[in-house]
């Protein structure tokens, strides 16, 4: 076992484990893809540490555990088409497609959506599509979505987005203000309707793009 192959051996026992993701073929994932290829060379040797990792342009990789919680929550079964908003390295889209038969993700800084490209292509992950496009409106020509995953917080998610997941479908977002947010999962149940449920208190930055409704002082 090299150096990092042991750095993802341990980011997966010590860091991804007690975070209650214990599905083994997520697990699986997590241990085969490469993240330093992911990672900016400034920072390499923070590719597998508990922390955010700059990425430029004010946007930043979560720390690894904090992607291994929502690939565990979406339930992937390997046969889905997912819509991923927020693409920054291309790390996200990387574990998504081991788990799905298509990622489409959407990313709104072209500089990142170009490495983000290039690093999918150096880890050899062929069946993600990624696009420059404001995620906030989601990617209707190619609707509907098994699955839409959000890459960083939202105020709320737009109906927009609720729209293109199928019967079924699920999307899962980080949602909230200031720093009470929470990992929720929507599920769209009919044509017309969607349950919602918090899942676990996690507080990450906004994602560009979404709109933040007007809050009342008094």
């Amino acid at each position: 076992m090299n150096t990092q192959e042991q750095a993802r051996f341990n980011m997966v026992e010590q860091q991804i484990r007690p975070w209650q993701v214990l599905d083994p073929q997520v697990l699986t994932v997590l241990s085969n893809v490469q993240r330093e290829l992911f990672v900016p060379q400034a920072y390499q040797a923070m590719a597998y540490t508990d922390t955010d990792i700059p990425l430029g342009h004010g946007e930043a990789m979560a720390p690894p555990r904090v992607a291994a919680r929502l690939m565990h929550d979406l339930h992937l079964t390997g046969t889905e088409k997912v819509l991923e908003i927020g693409t920054g390295s291309g790390y996200m889209a990387a574990l998504l497609a081991g788990r799905a038969q298509r990622v489409v993700s959407l990313e709104i800084n072209p500089e990142l959506a170009s490495n983000a490209r290039n690093n999918l292509q150096r880890a050899g992950i062929t069946n993600v599509d990624v696009r420059v496009a404001d995620g906030s409106t989601g990617a209707s020509g190619d609707a509907p979505f098994d699955a839409i995953v959000l890459g960083g917080s939202v105020a709320e998610v737009p109906q927009a987005l609720l729209q293109q997941l199928a019967i079924g479908g699920r999307l899962l977002a980080i949602v909230g203000h200031d720093h009470v947010m929470a990992a929720t999962l929507f599920t769209r149940t009919a044509d017309a309707a969607w349950d919602s449920k918090a899942l676990w208190d996690h507080t990450a930055p906004r994602l560009q793009g979404f709109a933040e409704p007007t809050r009342f002082k008094f």
